[in-house]
């Protein structure tokens, strides 16, 4: 009779191979491999290292005793395997198999949308700006000017010189005599003018009788109630239902205004009007003739003009709250710096060696006018026309206009929200809008 064979059962993991065991030279190689792991090996694998690590990881059972010391036990009296081979069959070895390092984690705070695409191709984003190119020298463009000043201060000319042409034709003879108006009268020409295919609406508004009169009080009403009907005219057609597909644009964006080369200080005249305009339109100062002047007057002159407009809180174009980029901030700086311009007005053309050249013939000799080291007319017309154009219009439109829009629009809700019973409000005006 056969002795009957003695099945041992031991309650070892699933992890560890199932009912076959592993050697005990294994199990130990995997100790010392988990006792072996670095803390660079650790935070390689996206986990925190901590500040000891434990000699032994012992799996403990459901017992509660520690697992790899009983099947160190039991191992003893098993039979070792083939030559050539240390594992047990269905035993898993993690000898040998290197440490797959995690990948790179995108940093949270990285917003994509931010991150610029990186093309591999030519897609013709650039033919944009030659698309808005074409269709502006198709329907051209509107620009307001408005010009401020005494009579006598040479405002027509300088629009005839700013524009090179014959925009501003003031009537002029032998026997003509200029009559000086009782009241501020608001005259405005406008014409078009092409260069290189670019049509451009040039209005210019002038005002003539403004500071003439002995008394001058509230002289610049008439001045602040034309810019406002233009922006309501402007909000008529934008509030319509059916409004035009391009509503036409008769606002001003830019008001240049005179000063006399007094060689002193500004006026209260002055002041005033600088300071109720400035909030509701661009204002540009300048000294008118300032041929009139030495180079040391007209510099002391400047640096009083710039304290009494700091001093009387007067934020003339370009203005300091709205320089949002650095750039434009670096570059409006210089333009502050040179305010109020000192310009020379002429519409004709004289030789200086051998070239004809804008100016004014005296008997010390030419004035250029395009000559920086002669009057700073070039700086007023680089900021008119050639750099600050388009953000005098832009101020204007987001700036000016919106305020003006935003007032308009609250009064009209007060005035619609005050009848009560059909009773008007205090005012007993309805609202046009």
């Amino acid at each position: 009779m056969s002795r009957p064979q003695i099945m041992q059962v031991t309650s070892q993991p699933s992890f560890l191979g199932g009912p076959a065991a592993c050697s005990r030279e294994h199990v130990r190689s995997m100790a010392e491999r988990v006792n072996s792991f670095s803390s660079s090996e650790v935070s390689s694998l996206g986990a925190p290292a901590p500040s000891s690590y434990p000699r032994e990881v012992p799996y403990v059972g459901p017992t509660g005793s520690p697992m790899v010391s009983s099947v160190s036990e039991e191992m003893q009296g098993r039979e070792k395997t083939k030559e050539g081979s240390s594992l047990e069959p269905g035993c898993i070895s993690m000898e040998g198999q290197p440490v797959q390092p995690a990948p790179e984690e995108t940093p949270r705070d990285t917003n994509p949308a931010n991150v610029g695409l990186e093309l591999f191709g030519y897609v013709g984003i650039e033919a944009v700006l030659d698309q808005m190119r074409i269709k502006t020298m198709k329907t051209g463009f509107e620009f307001n000017l408005m010009v401020v000043g005494q009579s006598g201060l040479g405002k027509s000319t300088m629009v005839n010189t700013l524009f090179k042409s014959k925009v501003s034709r003031k009537p002029t003879g032998p026997g003509y005599e200029e009559h000086i108006p009782k009241t501020v009268q608001l005259q405005s020409v406008t014409h078009v003018i092409e260069e290189k295919g670019v049509k451009m609406k040039l209005t210019v508004t002038d005002t003539p009788g403004f500071g003439d009169q002995i008394n001058n009080e509230n002289c610049w009403d008439p001045i602040i109630k034309y810019i406002n009907e233009q922006y309501e005219k402007y909000l008529r057609e934008e509030i319509l239902i059916s409004r035009k597909r391009k509503i036409p644009d008769t606002r001003v964006h830019s008001c240049v205004y005179f000063v006399p080369p007094t060689g002193h200080w500004l006026r209260p005249l002055d002041l005033e009007f600088m300071r109720r305009l400035s909030k509701i339109v661009n204002v540009v100062p300048v000294i008118a003739k300032a041929d009139t002047l030495t180079l040391e007057e007209r510099a002391e002159f400047k640096q009083r003009i710039q304290k009494d407009l700091k001093a009387h809180g007067i934020s003339v174009y370009p203005q300091e709250d709205f320089d949002d980029n650095p750039d434009d901030r670096i570059l409006n700086d210089k333009i502050r710096d040179k305010i109020p311009f000192a310009v020379v007005g002429a519409d004709k053309e004289h030789q200086v060696n051998g070239k004809r050249v804008l100016g004014r013939k005296t008997k010390w000799g030419i004035i250029e006018v395009e000559n920086p080291a002669h009057c700073e007319f070039p700086l007023l017309r680089d900021l008119l026309i050639r750099s600050h154009l388009q953000d005098l219009k832009d101020i204007t439109h987001n700036v000016h206009y919106e305020s003006y829009r935003v007032q308009r629009l609250n009064e009209s809700n007060r005035l619609a929200l005050s009848p009560v019973n059909g009773l008007l409000g205090k005012d007993g005006v309805e609202s046009d809008l």
